[in-house]
């Protein structure tokens, strides 16, 4: 129902659908993976209780900065994507959009959230601009570093410090527990999608952490998952939270247990399937911090 309510859009303009595909609205699991860290911290900076505006500035914000971040991803890939057989029918690389074209739906997606971000608080807004850098450098990270995924990371992080300050005005050391913690998944999950691409980007000269893990892929994934366990467990204790929050956090881990066995064989499919699986990892996690803020 959600993809035929999308593609109706084109009874409206014959090129809705492009710009569709172009802010990946029509694949929402990158929204997911993003949603569900910062309403994770939405409700732990609101101790449980978090107001309605703040729920849904950064639910609407996460929707917006995350198709913001398709369109110049698209934009710094367009002579690349071609030659990527997951992406060759990109709107920018097929030449449906031009790349003014999306140079502007990323400014006015970007100008929206902004203007989300101004019912908040002052603090949370000079915290904005950062979402903002991290959102337009990223893409081109690729080209000079084989760390563009630490860059990911720290962009779909960006969202946990504003969810503290915009509930308080604050900034606890605390919170950074849950950054690093979200920061180092995000680094797990997107090397998955990486290792999808990886026969491509070797050819074309793009980096990756698929590429510089190497054999260890998967290892140092793991690893990664579970040092971002190890983090929210020490957040967690930081903030209080209980059994729930915990149980999440064991759902999370057998998430993380059937993707490392999943893709032994480190086919393309199996790949992509352990990234898109990281999207129950962490629903868990938020499921566990909202039923331990609700049934103390």
């Amino acid at each position: 129902m959600y993809l035929q309510l999308l593609k109706s859009l084109n009874r409206l303009h014959p090129r809705a659908w492009d710009f569709v595909q172009l802010s990946r609205m029509d694949r929402p699991i990158g929204i997911y993976l993003l949603l569900w860290p910062t309403l994770s911290a939405v409700w732990i900076a609101g101790h449980g209780s978090p107001t309605l505006a703040n729920v849904l500035i950064f639910g609407l914000g996460v929707v917006l900065m995350r198709a913001a971040g398709c369109c110049i991803n698209d934009f710094a890939d367009r002579k690349v994507d071609g030659h990527v057989k997951r992406t060759a029918d990109r709107p920018l690389a097929s030449g449906r959009v031009k790349s003014r074209e999306a140079l502007a739906l990323f400014a006015i997606l970007v100008g929206v959230s902004f203007l989300l971000v101004l019912c908040t608080n002052s603090r949370t807004v000079w915290l904005s601009f950062g979402a903002v850098a991290l959102a337009f450098c990223y893409p081109f990270m690729k080209r000079y570093t084989y760390y563009p995924q630490v860059v990911l990371g720290a962009a779909y992080s960006w969202g946990i410090p504003m969810a503290f300050t915009a509930a308080g005005g604050e900034l606890p050391a605390s919170a950074w527990l849950l950054y690093i913690a979200n920061l180092l998944w995000t680094v797990g999950y997107d090397t998955y999608y990486a290792m999808v691409d990886r026969d491509d980007d070797l050819k074309i000269g793009v980096k990756s952490t698929a590429i510089l893990f190497g054999d260890a892929d998967r290892m140092i994934i793991l690893t990664l998952q579970l040092l971002s366990l190890g983090c929210l467990l020490l957040a967690g204790s930081r903030f209080e939270l209980g059994g729930w929050f915990h149980l999440g956090l064991l759902g999370a881990a057998v998430c993380f247990a059937w993707e490392y066995w999943s893709t032994r064989k480190l086919d393309r499919e199996s790949c992509f399937k352990a990234f898109l699986h990281n999207h129950w990892a962490g629903l868990l996690v938020f499921i566990g911090v909202v039923l331990d803020y609700a049934l103390r």
